[in-house]
């Protein structure tokens, strides 16, 4: 499972989020969310451009 860490835009340019392996986009849509024990939420997203889909593990603060 990617882990994906969000962190403020740097100034030299970089992208910032998650970035599909397969095409390198940023367009993602949600197919489903499971909330687990200790405020932790799973997304199950998939790229809208090639269909890849990953598994993003949240946790609430």
């Amino acid at each position: 499972m990617p882990r994906v860490k969000r962190q403020p835009e740097s100034n030299s340019g970089q992208q910032v989020g998650l970035v599909c392996r397969g095409c390198g986009c940023q367009h993602f849509r949600v197919v489903y969310v499971k909330h687990r024990p200790g405020g932790i939420v799973l997304r199950r997203r998939e790229c809208r451009h090639c269909g890849r889909r990953v598994m993003t593990r949240e946790v609430q603060v």
